[in-house]
């Protein structure tokens, strides 16, 4: 087999055969074997990380399987894997979203924007050589900027992780080594954005300014906080993430969801989805915010080691009936963009997240809660975060460079 130095092929690119890079071979994935490699390394490389959450395996394959993540629909991937030796020793994912081409630049992505993403390395030999691949991947497609960590959306889990290796993720939030952050910054990438997750104690009161603002809004007639319905649960998830898309529309790095993913998120939330842990505020009888919160089911998922059989799939189905859990995220909240300058706005996300609060403690025996991720530079989110005497647990960093 042809070697050549690191950077160079001997290969021509656009072949997508094989790459030699110094010592580190690197592949695109083709077949069932290479796709099983791609899964099994990051449970290989990561095993030895008190707090890194194995995912199910089955949710690790759904990720990077077409025809089951409709994340396939809107973009074209292609995984790759590292060899020294003949043995894997690193992955990577390059992509491109073409409804994230089509967004303004001013938004962050919009045309010429590629992105990697799941990437797992045993050394910085390795992610060089795989991060390399990436790029001339996306090169080739045209591409002329990179974004990224991403893996594989915007809306699963994007970034490294920055700031709080001492402690687990929470649900579909990741958790990366420390030392890939070095890795990515040694190749010339700048930090586009900071990505931020806030903890704070559940079981203390608020402070009274924000209990004043939620017993007014108690008092006006027009404000209705509710519950979801899930006997009407596709018509709610389509409310919420209408809302989501109005609400989020403007914000950095946004993508649209589609009607297949509003129905795939849906699938995927509903075991976890408890009513009393999702809001809807109404104003004059109009829904205008949301804001959804989900036990964490990392709690339950770390001990299996990323199977459910034989016996897991128990433990899970006796937890979803009633989930016990120290931690609760709120993934998710928007409020319509008309009234996001408005006072309003404020008052309906503090009632919507004392009404949670309150039955996370109550029914579920939660003591922590987790909101997030905000974006660094999103004041109006962080002065809610910082009003509720909460505090910034967990940072990601997406960076950015140019190809050229």
């Amino acid at each position: 087999m042809n070697r050549s130095s690191p950077g160079k092929s001997r290969l021509p690119a656009n072949k997508g055969k094989i790459v030699a890079q110094g010592e580190v071979i690197i592949t695109p994935v083709s077949g069932k074997a290479d796709r099983k490699a791609f899964i099994d390394l990051a449970y290989r490389l990561n095993a030895d990380d008190p707090n890194w959450v194995p995912p199910l395996r089955m949710e690790a394959e759904e990720l990077i399987t077409p025809g089951k993540n409709p994340f396939f629909e809107h973009a074209d991937v292609q995984l790759f894997l590292a060899r020294r030796g003949g043995a894997v020793v690193g992955r990577i994912s390059a992509h491109i979203d073409r409804l994230a081409l089509a967004m303004d630049p001013q938004q962050g992505m919009g045309p010429g924007t590629g992105n990697w993403g799941l990437l797992e390395a045993e050394d910085e030999a390795v992610a060089r050589a795989l991060i390399g691949r990436a790029e001339e991947w996306l090169r080739e497609k045209g591409m002329t900027r990179v974004l990224a960590p991403l893996s594989m959306s915007i809306w699963e889990e994007p970034g490294q992780l920055v700031k709080g290796f001492d402690h687990p993720p929470t649900v579909m939030m990741g958790h990366q080594p420390e030392r890939y952050d070095a890795y990515i910054k040694a190749l010339g990438y700048q930090p586009a954005k900071t990505l931020n997750t806030y903890e704070l104690d559940i079981t203390k009161d608020f402070p009274p300014l924000i209990q004043r603002i939620v017993q007014s809004g108690h008092k006006n007639a027009k404000i209705r906080i509710r519950n979801v319905d899930k006997s009407r649960f596709d018509e709610e998830a389509a409310l919420i993430l209408d809302i989501l898309n109005d609400a989020w529309s403007d914000n950095w790095g946004f993508v649209p969801f589609t009607d297949t993913e509003i129905k795939y998120a849906g699938k995927k939330f509903k075991p976890i989805v408890r009513e009393d842990l999702i809001m809807v505020a109404e104003y004059e009888g109009e829904p205008v915010a949301f804001m959804m919160t989900l036990p964490d089911l990392n709690e339950v998922l770390k001990p299996m080691g990323g199977k459910l059989f034989p016996f897991n799939w128990a433990k899970l189905l006796l937890w979803l009936r009633k989930p016990r859990v120290r931690t609760m995220r709120v993934p998710l909240m928007g409020v319509r963009k008309r009234l996001q300058a408005s006072r309003l706005a404020s008052q309906l996300a503090f009632m919507m997240i004392e009404a949670i609060r309150q039955n996370s403690v109550r029914e579920y025996g939660a003591s922590r809660g987790e909101i997030g991720w905000i974006l660094d530079d999103n004041q109006g989110m962080n002065a809610i975060a910082e009003a509720i005497d909460s505090h910034v647990n967990k940072a990601y960093v997406i960076y950015d460079k140019p190809l050229r």
